[in-house]
């Protein structure tokens, strides 16, 4: 079985080397890897730790090897998230996906928590769940516009999710079947909720630990991103 970890980055010079060698240290047991990078035209140092870690297989030779070359695609003009995840779920060969933002908010020791589901047949889509497992609390703002989203996709959909909204989404190739991504920014979150439970699948949800980091560390989604999310709830309530 093969696990393609789809990595949207940009500007995280400070960040991207830690955060592969975690990828690549964390023990999947017989699972493979790979980790497609997807560059959405960063302009610090990015593109440069980028080129030396593409068609490598190893980020820290003390840990296991991803089974293939580390790959990297790049956005000439800057995009968005959705459109990076887009660009990478289209290069992904996994029977399984998994979505990894390339900052150190989210811990790929998580990764096992995320695939026990599936690996024991209950699950076809996995969230993991910064609400119910240890974290670094974040400000009340960004606490209750989580929260509130959470809520109406609850209500829209019928369903009792906890977060709609984290990066920690896992699917099988079976799942993603069939959906198409228009998303180009951090709209994607509620297009592929919606989108999976209008397909009639229940989401599966695991507690994970979260780090969350604030803008001055570089954090890029903001108020006016939570009305754009609240609006494609609706709209793909009522339209594919």
């Amino acid at each position: 079985m093969l696990l393609s970890i789809v990595m949207p980055c940009y500007n995280e010079e400070q960040f991207l080397e830690e955060i592969v060698r975690r990828v690549q240290a964390v023990d999947l047991g017989d699972i493979e890897r790979e980790l497609i990078i997807v560059d959405d035209c960063s302009r610090d140092n990015t593109p440069q730790i980028q080129a030396a870690l593409e068609g490598q297989t190893s980020a820290h030779p003390s840990a296991k090897p991803f089974d293939r070359p580390i790959r990297v695609l790049r956005h000439e003009v800057n995009q968005g998230k959705g459109a990076a995840l887009r660009t990478g779920f289209a290069q992904a060969a996994g029977d399984l996906v998994i979505i990894q933002d390339a900052d150190l908010e989210y811990d790929p020791e998580d990764y096992p928590k995320l695939l026990r589901p599936v690996l024991k047949g209950k699950a076809e889509v996995v969230y993991g769940s910064r609400f119910t497992g240890e974290r670094r609390n974040m400000f009340l703002h960004h606490w209750m516009g989580n929260k509130f989203l959470t809520l109406l996709t609850n209500l829209l959909y019928n369903t009792t999710l906890s977060d709609m909204e984290t990066c920690y989404k896992l699917f099988t190739r079976h799942a993603l079947q069939g959906i198409t991504i228009k998303s180009d920014r951090f709209n994607f979150e509620p297009e592929i909720t919606a989108k999976i439970l209008k397909k009639g699948i229940r989401i599966y949800e695991v507690p994970i630990s979260y780090t969350g980091r604030e803008f001055e560390e570089g954090k890029k989604i903001t108020w006016r991103d939570g009305f754009v999310a609240l609006w494609c709830l609706v709209k793909f309530r009522f339209v594919d």
